[in-house]
């Protein structure tokens, strides 16, 4: 049974020195990289695991499935928009907050899908995808003193940005189930406290590919009600869904717009991922306080995209909804068509509801050690995926209980995946 990984405190500042590095080099980015799991027992500061699979595919001319972008372009219509807007001369920079036009659009996305109103002046703001939306929301909310919550596993960066601002990084485990991964409840009330500030929430879920139902977020909103915390909801695979399966934002639920900031992007939603537009919607306050840090990030991004992805968003002609129609439909052929390869080679998966992401148990054939498996899989098979190991806090219960899974992505193109799958039946 997973349980609650409790609090692990920010490193301080009379940590060790790693190798010949002068006092004055040890600073928080040594509480990033171990937060990270990048730092190993012998001091060595590696690569992250994402990195040495991806260098393993191009050492041994393996099939890559680990890391997750689109192996094609998103909607032409949109990448002629871009265009026009490069030709018209929006090339300097933007607003800080972002375009108008963008704001607009992505506030009426907000209420057309969601029923969610906003003030496109005060409660939007653009971001430079949703990694940094994320970081901006976490070091303007969250500081030494503060717990942060997160489910277990995580995308990487939540808990390298956690580290970044000083608080403490709280995860409750999702286990595996026959319907997905689920949240225990006993096990999420657990983990709120008094020091909760932030919950970092993200659904459909990476990596597991789950969509937290409705149970769930409604167990989530309350404990924050009552704790008095932040929710933070990262929802870039929000259109992403299948079998049914329904995405619903936190901010819907009762009581929740006020201490919900909702955030998302452009990159999976229309298969640009390089663009790196993302936004962040919420009460002015909220958005206010995000917007105070994130202009000392990046300042500005991706001038001609933003009118482009306003005019996605707005969708003056259907083009765009017929798109990502079209993609989860292809998404969830394409996922059918790893599932079924990956039975056969002897994993037993858990068929994901959402994302570009399937999670697969090896141990029965590969045994329990989730990174050698993806090393065997890239030398012997020529197929390379990520260990969820990945997404964990070195030596929780989450980690150990799933460290036998595997991370692959199916947002690749169906002759990739057809290839793939002979590969691991061979």
């Amino acid at each position: 049974m997973l349980g609650v990984a409790r609090p692990v405190e920010a490193v301080p500042a009379s940590a060790p020195r790693l190798g010949d590095m002068t006092s004055a080099a040890a600073g928080r980015w040594l509480d990033v990289a171990r937060a990270a799991g990048l730092v190993g027992a012998d001091g060595v500061v590696r690569p992250t695991v994402f990195a040495e699979m991806s260098a393993l595919a191009e050492s041994t001319g393996a099939i890559n499935l680990g890391q997750g972008f689109p192996d094609v372009d998103g909607p032409a219509h949109v990448a002629e928009a871009a265009i026009e807007a490069i030709r018209a001369g929006r090339n300097q920079y933007p607003p800080g907050p972002g375009v108008p036009e963008l704001r607009e659009a992505v506030a009426a996305h907000q209420e057309r899908h969601y029923g969610l109103r906003l003030d496109p002046v005060t409660e939007v703001l653009v971001t430079a995808g949703a990694t940094e939306a994320l970081a901006a929301a976490v070091l303007a909310l969250a500081g030494p003193g503060d717990e942060v919550l997160t489910l277990e596993p995580y995308y990487d960066s939540y808990a390298a940005v956690i580290a970044m601002a000083g608080a403490t990084h709280v995860t409750v485990g999702l286990r595996a189930e026959p319907d997905g991964f689920r949240l225990d409840p006993d096990e999420l009330a657990a983990a709120f406290g008094p020091r909760t500030r932030l919950v970092l929430l993200n659904s459909p879920h990476n990596p597991t590919g789950t969509v937290l139902e409705p149970a769930e977020l409604e167990l989530v909103a309350r404990l924050a009600r009552e704790h008095d915390a932040v929710v933070v909801t990262d929802e870039v695979y929000e259109h992403l869904t299948f079998d049914g399966a329904r995405h619903v934002p936190v901010a819907t639920l009762p009581g929740m717009r006020e201490r919900t900031l909702t955030i998302s992007s452009a990159g999976k939603t229309l298969s640009f991922t390089g663009w790196k537009i993302g936004w962040v919607t919420g009460p002015a306050g909220l958005v206010a306080a995000v917007r105070t840090v994130k202009q000392y990030l990046t300042y500005v991004s991706g001038a001609p995209f933003q009118p482009a992805v306003a005019h996605a968003l707005a969708d003056p002609d259907g083009r765009t909804a017929a798109y990502v129609r079209e993609l989860a439909t292809s998404l969830a052929r394409r996922r059918d068509l790893l599932c079924t390869g990956l039975v056969a080679a002897g994993f037993d998966v858990v068929v994901p509801r959402g994302t570009y992401f399937v999670v697969a148990d090896g141990a029965a054939r590969w045994g329990e050690d989730g990174v050698e498996t993806c090393r065997r899989l890239a030398h012997e098979v020529g197929v390379v995926a990520v260990p969820v190991s990945a997404f964990c806090r070195t030596g929780s219960p989450t980690a150990e209980a799933l460290r036998p899974r595997v991370r692959f992505t199916f947002v690749k193109r169906d002759d990739v995946l057809v290839e793939a799958v002979r590969r691991l039946g061979g």
